[in-house]
């Protein structure tokens, strides 16, 4: 066997093993010379033909030569992974001469901060918070406040109506308003009865000033000797706490709720700021209606109360001068960091 065929084998492998950029190719290199139908496996199969001496001989060459080979390989498969590795870590190589991102520190939402300090107003003045089901019943959601069969709200183009589902119970809703707590806390408590139920409701409705889903806070007080005068007082320290000034003044306007009688709409108006002098509708109120009264089980001949409730985004509006409801539910985060400082 001609030992320069075999050293122009080894040359022909160092080329082509050179050329190789990548693991397939190197791969593919390696079956030419040393796979099973290899250049160099082919000789050394035709090994057998020779004499005793000539073939010790030519195995030697050979065997030198396949060292050779894999020692080239080696090489390059050494250095293609090094080149990967060099691509991946210039690709993912950090500058350690930027500055550092601090963490971000997060906040309570502007609406949770509101039924907060509502809940801690009411609560130093001896009012408990109650809280109970977003889907509820017709009776308390409707019935038991007085409001009949044929009321608008009883409506499908302002009420969430649940679908009945096997062995559900039938009459279910999502909550229009928290007043349903204010019935189910009074039956569960023996006069003087104070409470507040802050919370989620629901109505089909959504435009500026209008969520199909949003926060209340009523407020329920019943005793046996109360008047409109306590309501009043009441609310008038909730506002000056919740605001924080002493210079707001009240109105109370005539109005209509099927669960008071009589009924009020209660106006405020700062004294200076940007909305000096104009009356804001914040709450509506009223004396409890005797049969609503009835319906907690107690003699309205005896007991007298009175309830409110207002809108927790009005009330979040007015503290923080935002004009737009929507804003609380677009969690842009330049508008909710605002209030997390």
């Amino acid at each position: 066997m001609d030992s320069s065929q075999t050293q122009a084998l080894v040359d022909e492998a160092a080329g082509l093993v050179a050329s190789c950029g990548d693991a397939n190719a190197l791969a593919n290199a390696k079956a030419r010379f040393l796979g099973r139908d290899g250049l160099l496996t082919q000789r050394m199969k035709s090994l057998g033909k020779l004499s005793g001496a000539e073939r010790a001989a030519a195995g030697r060459e050979l065997n030198a030569a396949k060292q050779r080979i894999e020692a080239l390989l080696a090489e390059r498969e050494a250095a293609i992974e090094a080149a990967l590795l060099d691509a991946r870590l210039s690709a993912e190589a950090i500058d350690v001469t930027l500055p550092g991102r601090s963490a971000g520190h997060g906040g309570l939402h502007p609406l949770t901060l509101t039924i907060a300090r509502v809940e801690e107003i009411f609560r130093s003045i001896g009012f408990d918070v109650a809280d109970g089901p977003e889907i509820e019943e017709d009776f308390f959601n409707f019935t038991a406040l007085n409001t009949p069969a044929d009321h608008p709200a009883r409506s499908m183009h302002d009420t969430f109506y649940v679908d009945p589902v096997a062995g559900a119970q039938p009459g279910l809703l999502l909550r229009t308003h928290t007043s349903p707590m204010q019935i189910r806390y009074a039956r569960a408590h023996q006069p003087p009865i104070r409470v507040i139920a802050p919370g989620k409701a629901y109505r089909v409705d959504s435009d500026a000033t209008h969520s199909p889903m949003f926060h209340q806070v009523e407020g329920l007080w019943v005793d046996d000797d109360i008047s409109l005068a306590d309501l009043k007082n009441v609310y008038a320290d909730f506002l000056a706490q919740f605001f924080e000034r002493d210079d707001i003044d009240l109105r109370f306007r005539p109005s209509y709720f099927p669960f008071t009688e009589p009924s009020a709409e209660i106006d405020m108006r700062f004294a200076d700021g940007p909305l000096a002098g104009r009356w804001l509708e914040v709450s509506g109120a009223g004396q409890v209606h005797p049969d609503v009264v009835r319906n907690i089980g107690l003699d309205p001949e005896r007991y007298i109360g009175f309830a409110f409730g207002s809108g927790i985004e009005r009330l979040t509006m007015l503290r923080y001068g935002v004009g737009d409801l929507r804003v609380f539910y677009e969690n842009d985060l330049r508008f909710l960091q605002q209030f997390s400082r």
